[in-house]
């Protein structure tokens, strides 16, 4: 395997986890900035007020992108077994 073909198959494992993870990433975030925004104008400061809807969005999330990232990693994991088996 030449370095090219390394940092290509590095590029790619880098482009999955992006593609796999950001979506419930990003929902964490806005969930988090939404609730924020909700205690800066209701003048709230708990805390814990901001773990319960960030952990059920992120589940909700979870499971409505499953199938999604799922699919992702298994197309990622098809190619490297594929330069597997070639001897590549």
């Amino acid at each position: 395997m030449t370095a090219a073909e390394l940092i290509e198959l590095s590029r790619e494992g880098i482009v999955t986890f992006f593609k796999v993870g950001m979506p419930v990433m990003v929902i964490g975030l806005l969930v988090g900035v939404v609730i924020s925004l909700f205690q800066a104008l209701t003048q709230i400061q708990e805390q814990t007020l901001v773990y319960v809807p960030k952990v059920a969005a992120i589940f909700g999330s979870l499971l409505l992108l499953l199938p999604f990232m799922a699919d992702g990693m298994a197309t990622y994991m098809a190619r490297i077994a594929a330069r597997i088996a070639a001897g590549n």
